[in-house]
């Protein structure tokens, strides 16, 4: 028998690595939607709230606020665009909800998008705001928190 050609051995080892590299990064993130899952102290999940305040603020939402919606979340990726809709319309929900409005405004929007972004991301959220023109003055206090 003759041995593997030492091409074919390195190749092999590349896409071990590459394997095992994709499975971390699919764990990862399979792990964060885990943990998103389960249940709190008052018992309903990270999801189950997000799904309660979307559904308690449907009605609430017009038109323009829904565009805003979707301008605020276009420097998501396409692949995760959705999910993070979600999660932003929640807490927009909530802060509409919590004010005792009776629609969702812009104000509610950028409140609700500055609490749904998470602190590690708040140099990129400010940068997007400042390009896309809005004004955000208001809620400058909750960036330093």
């Amino acid at each position: 028998m003759s041995a593997a050609p030492s091409w074919f051995m390195y190749f092999i080892a590349f896409w071990a690595v590459v394997m095992v590299i994709a499975m971390s990064i699919g764990g990862f993130f399979m792990f964060r939607k885990f943990l998103k899952v389960l249940p709190m102290r008052d018992g309903k999940s990270k999801l189950d709230w997000q799904n309660y305040w979307v559904e308690r603020s449907r009605s609430m939402w017009t038109e323009p606020s829904k565009e805003f919606l979707d301008v605020l979340v276009s420097p998501v990726p396409t692949a995760f665009r959705d999910i993070a809709k979600h999660s932003i319309a929640a807490k927009i929900g909530q802060v509409a909800i919590e004010y005792g409005a009776t629609s969702v405004t812009r104000d509610h929007c950028i409140e609700g998008y500055i609490r749904a972004t998470p602190k590690r991301d708040y140099r990129s959220l400010v940068t997007f705001l400042d390009n896309k023109g809005i004004d955000y003055s208001a809620f400058k206090h909750l960036l330093n928190k």
